[in-house]
């Protein structure tokens, strides 16, 4: 006789079956509202600038063009403001994610001494800085203005990612594992090269995640810091690119000649959604091969302590 596997559905109350459609339309209209502005800019880089203007743009590109596309792949400073920010990105994501994973896997050892002492200024700087003004200060005293390593720095170590890969270490790494290492002649360089960064990836995949956006959408530093336009990154490049279009309308000379004005606008617009499109692909890229120690690395160190 063949057997058959009974399958018993999960029946739903009507609360559930409520509160699971509830759910469904807030997911649905939350991703719809995430994901049209990204498909508005890529199908307006492709579309003639003048019906994008007059709104009539909405699902699908209309009056294909590339010319947007030939002027950001003909202008030599998008290119090196790219190179900077991928040196930026690449040196600031490597320096962040060993400084954290090793402050979080100190701090997540009972016994190192003084971990609620050290944990204290920590928080404590995570909530209050000191300034603006103190801070060019301290970065013009040590001589870093119009340096790329600065930009590699800064902004790359956060006490938040700290907090988050201590909470998983101490919660995916039992005592136990280092004591039996320990016995078998495990020192702790090697136990933690060994043991904890292999038993560490989804967590370190966050980490990898979180600062290579910050530093490849950071800006303002750059702003700052920053006054040599051969090293500024992509994103100050970006911010002048989308100023142009309202320094132009100012413009008394452009106002004298419409025709002159109308070109520079539509240049402005197509090479402002191409040059969008361009410097979005890349963190567009590297998410899906992250995205699956996401949920995991931040789920386990959600809960801080």
């Amino acid at each position: 006789m063949q057997k058959t596997k009974e399958t018993r559905a999960i029946r739903y109350s009507l609360d559930d079956r409520i509160y699971n459609c509830i759910c469904a339309v807030l997911t649905i209209f939350t991703v719809v509202v995430i994901i049209y502005p990204l498909y508005f800019v890529l199908i307006a880089s492709f579309s003639d600038p003048n019906i994008v203007n007059s709104g009539k743009v909405m699902l699908f590109p209309e009056g294909i063009s590339f010319k947007g596309y030939e002027r950001v792949f003909q202008d030599a400073r998008i290119w090196r403001s790219y190179l900077n920010t991928i040196i930026y990105t690449v040196g600031g994501t490597i320096f962040g994610t060993i400084c954290t994973v090793m402050a979080g896997y100190a701090l997540s050892r009972d016994d190192l001494p003084g971990t609620g002492i050290i944990m204290r200024p920590l928080i404590f700087a995570m909530y209050f800085s000191g300034g603006m003004i103190p801070g060019y200060l301290m970065i013009q005293s040590y001589h870093l203005l119009n340096t790329r390593l600065l930009m590699i720095i800064l902004g790359s170590i956060s006490v938040y990612n700290i907090i988050i890969v201590r909470t998983f270490m101490k919660n995916s790494i039992p005592s136990d594992l280092y004591d039996a290492a320990t016995i078998d002649g495990c020192g702790n360089w090697k136990f933690f090269i060994k043991i904890v960064v292999p038993l560490s990836k989804p967590v370190i995949a966050v980490m990898v995640l979180y600062i290579a956006v910050m530093h490849w959408n950071s800006y303002f530093n750059a702003m700052l810091f920053l006054s040599d336009t051969a090293l500024q990154p992509l994103q100050v490049y970006l911010r002048e690119l989308l100023m142009f279009t309202t320094t132009m309308t100012q413009n008394t000379t452009l106002l004298n000649n419409p025709e002159a004005l109308q070109v520079m606008q539509e240049t402005a617009t197509q090479l402002k959604y191409a040059a969008i499109v361009v410097s979005v692909l890349p963190i567009l890229c590297v998410y899906p091969i992250v995205q699956k120690y996401f949920v995991k690395g931040v789920m386990i160190g959600a809960v801080k302590g």
